[in-house]
């Protein structure tokens, strides 16, 4: 079950790299129905009620389809459509998530989820969790099509584009004017501070120190490498991925894996049918 997991895991994070979460971010609002196709009675093993649990707590604007905002039933293409593909058999349940447009085109298809519980509404619950992986991974953050970011920005404030020093993509930098004509007020008399004191050496120090303690040092092993702390005793080992900067790990909690993303170093793993993540401090 650990590995399947793991695999899963793996293959949500390397898939979702390579997939744009535009295609997400333009509908407003996701529909679910009270009766599932996969399903022959309404709300069968609360599998309705859990899939709109689970947008809503990742974020995402859920709604039944029969109690849909006004702007939406004016508006149908604001929304996706979720239905579910259940390929269960006799001693798995497996399904997997579907959101269609209001063209009936299939926008995202997530990685299939499956469970060997016998309860089935318990089943469904560990299979579903599993599948919404792909689209938690998405990042998803709604931005109307006629009110993006960099329209609202050149509407308001003089901009200038720039390249980012780290992936070249270009970035709106908003220019600050100070000048006479442009304040509402000009007040002279002395206002207090918000500037703190410098930190005591002797605090950081401390915070150096504390900072140390929490470094895990890469040792190499074969396949891999082996972290340690200050102790020395050994953490955590890491083995290689065929993918840059993605490894196995095994530990005394658990199997996982480690991966490093815009500079920080994670680890995730499952517990108690949760996914955790923790942030590493790792020297090399």
């Amino acid at each position: 079950m650990i590995i399947k997991k793991l695999f899963v895991l793996l293959f949500v994070f390397c898939w979702c790299n390579g997939y744009s979460q535009e295609n997400l971010n333009t509908y407003k609002y996701f529909i679910v129905p009270k009766k599932l196709d996969a399903f022959k009675k309404e709300n069968q093993y609360k599998t309705s009620t859990l899939i709109k649990y689970l947008f809503t707590k990742n974020g995402f604007t859920a709604v039944y389809d029969d109690a849909l905002p006004e702007d939406l039933e004016k508006n149908r293409c604001l929304g996706l459509l979720v239905s579910v593909n259940d390929e269960s058999s006799m001693f798995t349940t497996k399904t997997a998530m579907i959101l269609k447009d209001c063209a009936s085109k299939t926008i995202l298809t997530t990685v299939v989820g499956s469970s060997k519980e016998k309860d089935f509404e318990s089943a469904y619950r560990e299979s579903f969790t599993e599948a919404f992986a792909t689209i938690k991974a998405m990042d998803y953050n709604y931005t109307p099509p006629e009110m993006k970011q960099s329209e609202v920005i050149k509407n308001s404030v003089p901009m200038e584009t720039t390249k980012h020093p780290k992936n070249s993509v270009d970035q709106v930098v908003v220019k600050q004017e100070a000048t006479p004509e442009t304040q509402l007020y000009k007040n002279t008399e002395p206002v207090a501070t918000a500037i703190e004191k410098a930190v005591p050496v002797e605090k950081e120090v401390l915070v150096r120190e504390q900072m140390d303690a929490n470094m895990l040092y890469a040792q190499e092993i074969p396949g891999g490498f082996q972290l340690v702390d200050s102790s020395p005793k050994i953490k955590l080992k890491l083995y290689r991925t065929s993918i840059p900067d993605v490894y196995t790990v095994t530990y005394e909690k658990d199997n996982g894996v480690v991966f490093k993303k815009d500079g920080t170093w994670y680890l995730e793993y499952y517990l108690g049918g949760q996914l955790i993540s923790e942030v590493l401090n790792i020297k090399f």
